[in-house]
């Protein structure tokens, strides 16, 4: 898959929720995680991240949205339940995204939720919890992302493998073709 992602929560209550949110990242494949305005005590998510996520992948905690940074090109997407949000189904995902979720009471601030790129939903009749969502926009990720067979019409396995990726000749190639063309033409004048 190419691309990157990146996950995170903003005012946290919980250290729990963080601690499972930040283990499904690794598992997933985050390339790195983040809190803003909260008070994360790594002992206690430690309880649920068995994977010890801050020692495998870069852990980012910002005191405030004055010192929230993403790198370059990366898009921010809220998760948010709100009445013009997207619904997870019908959002395409950017190739380098930073989501990031709320506190379990209050949701994303208004200060956040202006800052992002987009703002989506996931079509649930009420709040799911917080490593559920993050769990639920990461595979949303990886299916609509990744390379995978394509489903089968009927139930049970797809009966196709995954297509193969399809890359050009090497830059060298092609440039010999030019080249080649070139001279032909050149040949062709005289």
């Amino acid at each position: 898959m190419k691309g990157y992602f990146g996950i995170g929560v903003e005012g946290i209550s919980k250290a729990v929720n963080v601690g499972t949110l930040f283990r499904t990242a690794h598992a997933f494949g985050a390339s790195f995680v983040f809190t803003v305005r909260a008070q994360y005590n790594r002992r206690e998510g430690g309880h649920v991240d068995t994977s010890d996520t801050p020692r495998s992948v870069p852990t980012h905690h910002f005191a405030g949205l004055e010192d929230f940074r993403l790198p370059l090109g990366c898009r921010l997407v809220g998760i948010e339940i709100t009445d013009d949000a997207i619904e997870l189904p019908s959002f395409r995902h950017p190739r380098q995204a930073a989501y990031i979720l709320g506190a379990e009471r209050e949701g994303l601030s208004a200060d956040i939720q202006s800052r992002c790129d987009y703002v989506v939903k996931i079509p649930t009749a009420f709040s799911v919890n917080l490593g559920v969502a993050g769990a639920l926009i990461m595979y949303d990720r990886l299916i609509s992302l990744g390379r995978h067979a394509p489903r089968p019409v009927a139930e049970g396995a797809p009966t196709e493998a995954a297509p193969l990726p399809v890359f050009g000749d090497p830059i060298y190639k092609r440039k010999q073709r030019q080249r080649a063309r070139a001279q032909s033409k050149a040949e062709a004048k005289t």
